[in-house]
């Protein structure tokens, strides 16, 4: 099976003061990987501050991402969780664990979210990878083995 997000771009329990930080946070996990620059961060959270808490799709769950562009060096994605979850001013507040997908294109950005969805589609996974202690522990969440 090929994995949705491969082990060393996932982290738990990190720590984050706020919703900028948690997003530099997952972020800085694929800039660290070589798929993304800081500007891809930088428009991430520029994007939130224009759109407002768009990317907290599901109790919880924070998925960043910004269109497609010239600081995404490759397609890739992290999940991370986070110490104490923090605010985006959502109505699914607060979030715990974050997905970021940087792509290079729309149809590379559809194909990883419909690829994500099914993952994510297991009853309370979110709450499951909120209390995950060990990457092991979160890569198996996601996975389902």
């Amino acid at each position: 099976m090929e994995a949705i997000i491969k082990k060393e771009n996932m982290r738990v329990k990190l720590p984050a003061g706020d919703w900028q930080e948690a997003i530099r946070q997952v972020g800085t996990v694929l800039k660290e990987a070589g798929s993304i620059t800081d500007g891809y961060i930088n428009a991430m959270i520029e994007a939130v501050k224009e759109y407002g808490p768009y990317i907290v799709i599901m109790p919880g769950f924070a998925l960043a991402h910004a269109a497609p562009c010239e600081a995404v060096l490759h397609e890739d994605m992290a999940l991370i969780t986070l110490e104490e979850p923090v605010c985006f001013g959502s109505a699914n507040d607060p979030v715990s664990v974050m997905l970021c997908v940087a792509c290079v294109d729309q149809d590379s950005h559809i194909r990883a979210l419909q690829k994500v969805a099914l993952a994510l589609g297991e009853e309370d996974i979110f709450g499951k990878m909120a209390a995950a202690e060990t990457v092991d522990e979160l890569y198996g969440i996601l996975h389902h083995v």
